[in-house]
């Protein structure tokens, strides 16, 4: 049964890595590249500040915490940067890091997964690693679609042809 909640977890959680990953590309298409380092307000994310901050939560927690790499995230660059990357080669950077998450998590052993390690202060499992990452990369998800629709005025259409009005069977 361990194994099998395990194989689960993990697929799960690839899967919403992927989501969020097709969902931002979805929101991209709709931008501009002026759009791209554009805040929302003063203190707010612009888009491509969102990428930068998710790879590297995603990098820490997954990757190097989960993996067992060293850790060398610059935080405060995430936020600082104001320019540079295009839209192209920031979609790159976050396919190549939910590519290298989702393979951390399904090479993970089970004692990584249950293994207490410190970040950034917290005490997490593996479990609780994998989670933080997830959830927010999630919400920056969820923020990039917000100010994407708040800046073109357009639907975004995730789920197009996808019927959400069935009930559970």
């Amino acid at each position: 049964m361990k194994d099998l909640i395990l194989k689960e977890f993990k697929e799960n959680t690839v899967f919403r890595l992927e989501e969020s990953l097709c969902m931002i590309t979805i929101a991209f298409s709709k931008i501009t590249e002026d759009m791209l380092w554009k805040r929302p307000t003063e203190k707010g994310m612009a888009l491509g500040n969102q990428i930068l901050h998710s790879c590297g939560n995603m990098t820490q927690y997954i990757c190097t915490s989960l993996g067992e790499q060293k850790d060398e995230r610059k935080r405060e660059l995430e936020f600082s940067t104001h320019a540079g990357a295009t839209k192209e080669e920031l979609l790159k950077q976050l396919a190549t890091t939910v590519r290298t998450a989702q393979d951390t998590i399904h090479n993970a052993t089970a004692l990584q997964y249950e293994t207490v390690r410190e970040v950034q202060g917290f005490q997490l499992s593996g479990v609780g690693v994998v989670l933080h990452a997830v959830e927010h990369f999630s919400y920056h998800t969820g923020q990039i679609a917000f100010w994407v629709k708040q800046m073109t005025q357009e639907e975004l259409g995730f789920y197009e042809g996808i019927d959400l009005t069935q009930n559970n069977k």
